[in-house]
């Protein structure tokens, strides 16, 4: 191909991308979809009830109308702003099914974090509160009841349209019991437990976060079918079960810790019974899944060795511990379930 018919364009709208991402995550934090809800409103009247400068009104909004994330009735100042579809279900904070707890995440942490990726390629190290002498993530999350409650919410909401696809794809007629290991909310209990009644589901997470799984799981109506439990899945024996699942869990750890889940939860599991991790799993050649391997990157950030991991990591790393048979099921967007059976 001639220098001619090469175009720069894929280039230069990575390398602007986070012009749109910041403008995206400031609307969501600013509460602009939450503000409109069902309504219409002019610039001016939204701006108002947002206290924007008259300045930056105009062209956040129509920014926002650009990339597809709020309509607009008309041109001009008289034109009224109101929710797509997907802003009202997504990003009104009122809806069941909001993400935006995940985006106020990235909004307040990690997009300045980011900005010392050279540091972390070059170090190996984490670049998040710890670097500026704070505490880490989970240490300052556990320790304020309030602030990790918010903290679940937001991984509620990225969390839920994999837990959903994986109780809708996974074969669960051979089993009876499942435990979520790091079962945070008791959404993925609860999720199958909704869908598959001859099932007994355990939540199992830290003590701190026991009261909160409670509170959800009543609200589902399901205490008859879910129970919690609580530990630490690095001290503790896990509950015995015929399925272990991990949401967004082993990628938290270095490979040492991420053996010592994996062979946790071989102890626990009947014969015959399923480890599940599910995560951005990375695609086993490393060229295709740019999530994963961003969301690598971002363990990097976060904790220095934890990393994600391809289905081929995973088969390895089960099949040193013992487990026999291997599969991946795609669920959703980026995300997949690693199944190693027992």
């Amino acid at each position: 191909m001639s220098s001619s018919q090469l175009n720069p364009s894929a280039i230069l709208q990575t390398a602007f991308s986070f012009w749109a991402s910041k403008v995206l995550l400031t609307a969501v934090e600013a509460g602009v979809f939450t503000k409109l809800a069902d309504r219409r409103l002019t610039g001016a009247e939204l701006g108002a009830e947002l206290q924007f400068h008259p300045r930056a009104i105009a062209d956040f909004f129509d920014a926002l109308v650009a990339m597809k994330f709020l309509g607009r009735e008309g041109d001009g100042p008289a034109a009224k702003y109101f929710n797509t579809p997907e802003g009202a279900l997504f990003l009104d904070e009122k809806s069941p099914r909001y993400i935006g707890g995940i985006l106020v995440m990235l909004n307040a942490r990690l997009f300045k974090f980011w900005n010392d990726l050279p540091e972390a390629l070059r170090t190996g190290k984490p670049q998040n509160e710890v670097k500026h002498g704070q505490k880490g993530i989970f240490e300052e999350l556990y320790a304020d009841l309030p602030k990790l409650e918010q903290f679940l919410g937001a991984m509620t909401g990225l969390s839920r349209i994999n837990f959903e696809a994986f109780a809708e794809k996974f074969d669960f007629s051979k089993f009876q019991t499942l435990c979520d290991v790091g079962g945070a909310t008791g959404l993925l209990c609860i999720e199958v437990a909704k869908r598959h009644s001859h099932l007994k589901c355990i939540s199992f997470d830290l003590p701190t976060v026991e009261p909160i799984a409670k509170k959800h799981i009543a609200a589902a109506g399901l205490e008859n079918r879910i129970r919690t439990a609580s530990g630490d899945f690095f001290k503790d024996p896990l509950p015995k079960a015929d399925i272990i699942t991990m949401g967004m869990i082993l990628h938290d750890w270095n490979l040492e810790k991420k053996m010592h889940l994996i062979r946790s939860s071989y102890d626990a599991l009947a014969p015959g019974g399923a480890l599940v991790a599910i995560e951005a799993l990375i695609d086993d050649a490393r060229r295709e899944n740019v999530q994963g391997l961003l969301m690598s990157l971002n363990m990097l950030i976060e904790f220095g060795d934890a990393f994600d991991y391809s289905g081929a990591d995973f088969r390895k790393w089960c099949g040193e511990a013992g487990f026999k048979r291997f599969e991946v099921i795609h669920l959703a967007g980026p995300s997949s379930a690693a199944v190693a059976f027992k």
